[in-house]
Order: C-alpha cells, then structure tokens, then sequence
C-alpha cells in the first residue's frame, strides 16, 4: 500500500474529503436527534409547568381534602423544572459533546424516576388526568433517550475516532502558530543578548587594558615578589614557629618570658605577617633581636619545655638571626617592596586607574546580571519550542494512525 504525503495545510481539506460519506449522514442524525430529544424535554417541561399551575389552582381554593396533595404535587413540579434547566442542548454535535448531553439526561431522568414513583401514589387518589398527561410525556420523552442512546453507542461511536482527527488536525494548526509566535519571540529574546554580549566583551577589554597599564601592572609585579620574599621569610623562620608559640603563651598569660609590651605587640606581627614585620623594623631588626635573645635564655634555662630537636634547631637559627645577620638581606628587599608598593598606591595614575576599573567592574556586573536574565528568557522560550516540537510530532503520528484504522489509508504528515 502507497504512502500518501500530505501537509498540515492540505490534510483539513483532504480528511474533510474522505470522510464526508461516512461523518455527514450520521452527523445529520446527530442533529436530528438531539432536536428531537430538545422537543420531548421542552414538551416535559410544559406538563411540569402543567402541574405547577393546577396545583396552584387547589390550593388557592383551600379545599383541605386535596390542600396536602397539591402541595406535594407543586413541589414536585418545581423539582423537575428545576432539574431540566440544568439540562443544557448542545448547538453543536460531536460524539463527546452527544454523550455527554445523554449522560445528564439520564441523570435527570432516574431521579424522576424515583420521585415519581415515591410521590403519585400519595397524590392519589386526586390529580388522575394530570398525572396521566405527565406520564405520558415523560415516556415519550424516556423512548427518546433511550434512541439518543442507542445511536450514540451504537452508530455514532464508529465515527468517534474520525471526530477526534478533525480535532486533532485543528490542534497542530494552533499549535504550529504558536509555534511560529514563540520563534518570532525567542527571535526577538536573541537579538537582545547580542549588543549586550558586545558591551561586556568592549568593558572587558578595556578593563584588561587599564590592568596592563604601568601601575597596576608594576602593582602586580610587586604582589608577585611580596608572595615570594613572605614565603621565603616563613621558611627562614620555621624553627621558630614552636618556640615563638611557647613564648607567646608563656607572656600572655603569666608574664614570665620577660617581654615587654612593644616585643610582645611586634611578636605577634612575626607570627601573623613576618614580612610586614620585618619591614616594618628598623634597621637591623633590633626588636627582633631583643626577643631573640630573651627566647635564647629561655629555651637554654628549659623554661619552654621544648624537644631537644625542636630546641637545638631554634636555638642555631636564632645565632645565624644574631651572629651572622641571615634576615639583613630579606629585610632591605622587603622594606624597598613596600616602598615601591605605598608610592604607587598614593599615585594619582594609580587612583584614576582604580577609579575607571570600579567603575567599569560595575557596569560589567549589571550586564552580566541583565546577560542571565536574558539567557534565561531565552531557555524558556528554547524550552516552549521543543515542548510544542514534540506535541505536533505526537500529534501528526496520531493523525496518522486513525486515518489508517478508520480509513485504511497511509498517509504522512509534513
């Protein structure tokens, strides 16, 4: 069997084509009958209405043989009228929309039903004739139905499948607009990523280039060889972070090392930042010394409870500290650092440098933030065009297969 390719603006006029001797006669008898069955319920609600106003008449008259069966009568005549005008005829007809009308008919119905079969026999004996008519009315109106619900599970449920393919082609048509509507916006979403994207690469740029510039650059440099000159320093000193510990405890909390404020304030500045430290002296370190020499006597007289290893080991970088100057060299580079580093800070270049960096790191942020909240966007309009994608995919294939199983005819959908 040949496959038949159709497209999505064709396959309407086709299926409409294909299908007309078969939907048309049974859609006609739709309409019929649901004409028919809007007559019997209209005829239904005139015989209430009937037993509305004769009951009404009785009870006017005050007559108390049938006062209390005119009552009931009248109430059961609102109840049904009630009932019916719930009951709404569709305009159009379709399976669905048919079987649904059926279903809330009959609902109806089987309460009625019951109502009646509970309520006439004690309105009896009065009220014969109108009861009669009522009846009548109603089973006509119930055979009705009961036609209304032979041909729709019967007949027209054949044709349920072909209905649904009208449908469904009507569907991918909307959605293949919305479609076009979410292309024409992720569109729009895209064409505002692009200059924003140009304005961070332009301040990115520019902020490269202030940073490659003289003073930020040498600022760098000098960072470079701060890390380097404190590393080293760290490593001079490392037999003297144990014995630099002890004293500090030892000065903190009883007082025996014998350090004066200004040694114990430039202690911890040893221990928090040699470099800055050693700086930060005066020539030959003489504070240093000063706290050298008093943790000399203390680790000679046992006060720190050092190991032996640890203590031999601080007291021979103490003696190259004292006797052979081994810090002189890392405290004139460290001290020429910190010269080069404070000029080029309080310089003028360097603040206007600053200055547009912080102001163009700014406007970069906000770029950056509006860039997110456009990509963003953008993912959800990526997201809604491969959901609906997927929806007319599933639906074409659906179209496909009950053209196959109603019609026996292959076709494919581009």
């Amino acid at each position: 069997m040949s496959e038949k390719i159709i497209s999505m603006s064709e396959i309407e006029t086709w299926l409409d084509q294909e299908t007309r001797e078969i939907l048309n006669p049974v859609q006609e008898r739709a309409k019929q009958l649901v004409e028919e069955m809007r007559l019997a319920l209209e005829t239904e609600a005139e015989a209430c209405r009937m037993l509305l106003d004769n009951s009404n008449k009785e009870i006017e008259r005050r007559n108390m043989r049938v006062y209390g069966r005119a009552r009931a009568l009248n109430k059961l005549a609102r109840l049904f009228l009630d009932r019916l005008k719930k009951v709404i005829v569709p305009e159009q007809v379709s399976y669905d929309v048919l079987n649904k009308f059926a279903q809330e008919t009959q609902r109806v119905f089987i309460v009625e039903d019951v109502d009646l079969k509970n309520f006439f026999p004690r309105i009896s004996p009065f009220f014969i004739i109108d009861r009669r008519k009522f009846l009548m009315v109603h089973e006509k109106a119930k055979l009705t139905l009961n036609s209304l619900n032979d041909f729709v599970s019967n007949e027209y449920v054949k044709t349920k499948t072909l209905e649904e393919t009208f449908q469904l082609v009507k569907d991918v048509q909307a959605l293949e607009r919305q479609l076009a509507q979410v292309g024409v916006q992720k569109a729009t979403v895209e064409s505002e990523r692009a200059p924003i994207e140009q304005e961070i690469s332009e301040l990115q740029r520019r902020i490269s280039e202030l940073e490659r510039e003289g003073p930020v650059y040498q600022l760098k440099t000098l960072e470079v060889q701060k890390e380097s000159l404190s590393s080293e320093l760290k490593h001079e000193l490392r037999h003297m972070q144990k014995p630099f510990i002890k004293v500090q405890a030892l000065a903190t909390q009883g007082g025996g090392a014998g350090l004066t404020p200004d040694e114990l304030k430039k202690l911890n500045e040893y221990m928090d930042n040699p470099l800055e430290a050693i700086a930060s002296e005066a020539h030959a370190y003489p504070i240093l010394k000063e706290i050298l020499q008093k943790l000399g006597n203390l680790i000679e007289t046992d006060k720190l409870k050092l190991k032996a290893d640890k203590a031999r080991k601080a007291t021979q970088s103490i003696n190259e500290i004292l006797n052979k100057n081994s810090l002189g060299e890392f405290q004139d580079k460290s001290i020429e650092v910190f010269r080069q580093w404070n000029e080029l800070l309080a310089s003028s270049r360097m603040d206007e440098i600053k200055r547009d960096i912080s102001l163009f790191e700014g406007q970069l942020k906000q770029l950056t933030a509006r860039k997110a909240s456009i990509q963003t966007h953008e993912s959800v309009k990526e997201h809604a065009e491969t959901d609906i994608q997927e929806r007319i995919r599933i639906y074409k294939r659906t179209i496909e297969k009950n053209v196959f199983s109603s019609l026996g005819k292959k076709i494919e959908l581009v």
